[in-house]
């Protein structure tokens, strides 16, 4: 087969992949995940249903790939954040606040119903390791700096970290989010004894 005949091919399934993702993600946020069908799916996304049963099995199918996208773009969003700051202690708080935004920004998946389908996975499972992982490191590599408290284990502080930022989700501001990655930044100092 020709390359350019290949490149084609592949521009278009990328393309109607992308198009029955972004249709899906539109209906389930209108309409909500247990309402959205493949029928209803193939006509938002203008492709025939035999169309769409060639890409994806079905709803839960499309969504986790929706969703396996969505954790790809914030844990790149979260790796930009770091790369962008120019020592250990700005990388953090970059991360931390780039953190905090998606959570805001996702709501904390007030949507039960979704968020219990899409992270059950080992998908998520992973992602969630990695930014575990990342937080760990800047926060070891803080540490041994001396700018970050070193009396509690750097993993520790990660998953503190991490759930106080969760509260983000449900935040009505973004300067509420702020003040919350603010007090979070400010747990993490020197000079407080661990219990």
């Amino acid at each position: 087969m020709p390359k350019l005949w290949s490149e084609t091919i592949e521009t278009h399934r990328r393309d109607v992949r992308d198009a029955v993702i972004a249709a899906t993600a539109r209906l389930v946020a209108a309409e909500g995940p247990l309402s959205v069908t493949m029928s209803r799916i193939a006509e938002e996304s203008g492709i025939g249903r035999a169309t769409l049963y060639k890409y994806f099995p079905d709803v839960e199918a499309i969504l986790l790939a929706w969703h396996d996208r969505q954790i790809a773009e914030h844990l790149e969003r979260l790796a930009h954040a770091s790369a962008d700051a120019e020592d250990v202690d700005e990388r953090l708080e970059s991360v931390l606040r780039a953190y905090a935004s998606i959570v805001h920004e996702s709501h904390g998946h007030r949507n039960s119903e979704l968020a219990a389908l899409l992270h059950r996975s080992e998908r998520v499972a992973r992602a969630e390791r990695e930014l575990h992982e990342m937080v760990r490191d800047l926060l070891a590599a803080a540490a041994a700096r001396g700018t970050v408290r070193d009396d509690v284990p750097a993993g520790e502080l990660a998953s503190y970290c991490l759930s106080a930022l969760a509260a983000a989700g449900a935040l009505p501001s973004r300067a509420a989010v702020r003040r919350l990655v603010a007090v979070t930044v400010a747990g993490l100092r020197p000079g407080v004894p661990a219990p």
